[in-house]
């Protein structure tokens, strides 16, 4: 039987329990303001164990409307809970309420995480979820001696929805600047100026093995993770378990998480966590955001401090591919009785899917305006002005449409230096599937505009197999061959690697409304997302569960992909989509 535990979540504000606001935050020698849940930065843990469900009532007394996405989180049967704006909800708006019911699959263990789904209030809206062993059972490792959590972040020295505006209307690609600061629970570290004396410490004792739980909620840059001095050993991701993995760093997409084990036998001292950004656009761009935020491993006794706490030297360098992409298939599922491995063997649905920076064209006051955007096989993605699942339910229709295509609408050196005039169309469209398809995409990263990089994919409602991974173009023929359908990692955030593709497989078995987006936030602002709709089994077992009494209300649109900011609220009236 389930255990069910009732958690309480209130955006800033007042309530008769607490005073809760926007509060304000000192970094980088400046103070803003900012949303936050319980006036925390990150955000509180949610620590529950496997097979439980909960419910999350949540009070709105920010001045924007927001959601709450639980990543990771299967939500079975129950998209109306999985959060994303204007695909199963709208926003929850100021001074209203919303309780999500919370649904883990009841074979997801180890960490996920929560974050705002709207807009980039995921930057300061995030906690971890921390999903121990069914009480009475254990871990497939030995049990550690204690764990530790680390949220990787993104600081926007600025306001945000300033921040947010300007990268919209920037006519250039989406790392440049996009980050003023990381940071390690909340803090950027030592080597940024006015923040070294409130660095993250981590108070450990010699001779101890701990379980390191480590979320990546930065909006726009993959990481690059390592102590000094200290290997990790890698022994979960996304909610599931790995064969142990000994490495000396890991490279950690934003959506992942990471469970590690780490023994602390090096001599009573002060030693260097550190994250920087894995860069996989341009080399020659030289304005991105080079800082290391650091924390500090810290072992307990007594003993002279350093002056300075050692660094990790073995941490990759910004550009370095050959670290950051070797990184990507080095992980296996456990594949034993207890954690088994399902990999679907007879595929029925096959989708070829490029992802690619590109142009799109609308049409804005009798004239025809270029923008960058991002697509999937050429479909830069349009929120609708109201949620996709709740049209679906009701059978609503002009929403959406059903004929997200399969495959590119043509063929080319995906990964050259020369390609076909790179536009892509504006559309809301939606793949559906039968319940129980057993599905296999193959994602192809492109270089269109010569602007090839990293992809970090994310799956809504499910899991899926990482069966193959390689760089440059996809074959057809011989790459398949190599697919690993033994032990492949189970994930629902997979990075496509620059210039690269990934091979993913799941069986289409939770109906509802799904999203899949990549988790670079600019790129999903830009269109580089799409929906599943899984349709209902033959059995209620296997249908939707109802919607709640009380949805948020859709009266307020999204704005729209695209805009051009200056003139805002004209185009929301004006656009014509051609």
């Amino acid at each position: 039987m389930q255990n069910i535990r009732f958690l309480f979540f209130f955006f800033p504000g007042y309530s008769d329990v607490v005073q809760l606001k926007e509060s304000k935050f000192t970094r980088l020698c400046s103070t803003k303001s900012m949303m936050t849940v319980h006036g925390s930065f990150p955000g509180p843990v949610i620590r529950i164990h496997r097979g439980d469900m909960v419910y999350v009532n949540v009070h709105n007394q920010d001045d924007f409307g927001a959601t709450i996405h639980w990543h990771g989180v299967k939500q079975t049967r129950n998209p109306w809970s999985d959060g994303p704006d204007h695909i199963t909800q709208c926003r929850i708006q100021p001074g209203s309420n919303f309780t999500y019911n919370v649904i883990f699959g009841e074979d997801q263990e180890g960490t996920l995480w929560w974050h705002a789904h709207s807009d980039w209030t995921r930057a300061s809206v995030h906690g971890a979820i921390v999903i121990l062993p069914t009480e009475g059972t254990t871990y497939p490792f030995p049990k550690p001696d204690g764990e530790h959590l680390l949220v990787l972040a993104s600081w926007f020295k600025g306001d945000l929805n300033d921040e947010y505006e300007e990268f919209l209307s920037n006519q250039t690609e989406t790392t440049v600047l996009d980050d003023i600061a990381f940071t390690i629970n909340g803090e950027p570290g030592d080597l940024v100026a006015c923040d070294g004396e409130t660095t993250h410490r981590w108070l450990v004792d010699y001779g101890k093995t701990y379980l390191l739980r480590i979320v990546n909620a930065v909006v726009n840059s993959e990481l690059f993770f390592a102590i000094s001095e200290h290997n990790l050993t890698i022994v979960g991701t996304d909610g599931a378990y790995t064969k142990p993995r000994v490495t000396s760093y890991i490279m950690i997409a934003p959506g992942q998480t990471m469970d590690v084990l780490i023994t602390t036998n090096q001599g009573l001292s002060h030693y260097y966590m550190a994250a920087r950004q894995f860069a996989t656009f341009d080399p020659n761009i030289t304005e991105f955001n080079n800082m290391t935020a650091t924390a500090i491993l810290q072992y307990r006794g007594n003993y002279a401090p350093p002056d300075v706490p050692s660094f990790p030297t073995n941490l990759p360098l910004f550009h370095d591919l050959d670290s950051g992409l070797g990184f990507l298939p080095l992980l296996r599922s456990l594949a034993t009785p207890e954690h088994p491995v399902n990999v679907p063997l007879n595929i029925t649905t096959r989708m070829f899917i490029t992802a690619s920076i590109n142009m799109v064209n609308y049409t804005f006051e009798g004239t025809e305006v270029s923008h960058l955007a991002a697509s999937l096989n050429n479909i830069t993605f349009m929120d609708p002005t109201s949620s996709i699942l709740l049209a679906y339910y009701r059978h609503t229709s002009g929403v959406y449409t059903t004929d997200f295509p399969d495959y590119p609408p043509s063929y080319y050196n995906f990964t050259g230096d020369t390609y076909p005039p790179p536009m892509s169309a504006l559309a809301t469209k939606v793949k559906v599937l039968n319940y129980n398809e057993s599905v296999e995409i193959i994602v192809q990263g492109t270089n269109l505009l010569g602007q090839g990089e990293d992809h970090p994919l994310h799956l809504h409602g499910y899991t899926f197999y990482v069966v193959g991974m390689g760089r440059g173009n996809f074959n057809n023929e011989t790459d398949p061959k190599r697919y690993n359908l033994v032990d492949p990692s189970e994930r629902n955030t997979i990075t496509v690697p620059k210039n690269g593709w990934v091979a993913l497989r799941f069986l289409a078995n939770n109906p509802g409304v799904w999203l899949w987006h990549c988790h670079f936030d600019r790129h999903l602002t830009w269109g580089m997302d799409s929906a599943f709709i899984v349709k209902n089994g033959e059995t209620p077992e296997t249908s939707i569960l109802p919607p709640p009494a009380y949805m948020p209300s859709c009266a307020v649109q999204s704005s729209i992909r695209l805009e051009d900011f200056q003139d805002s609220i004209e185009l929301v009236n004006k656009i014509n989509v051609s």
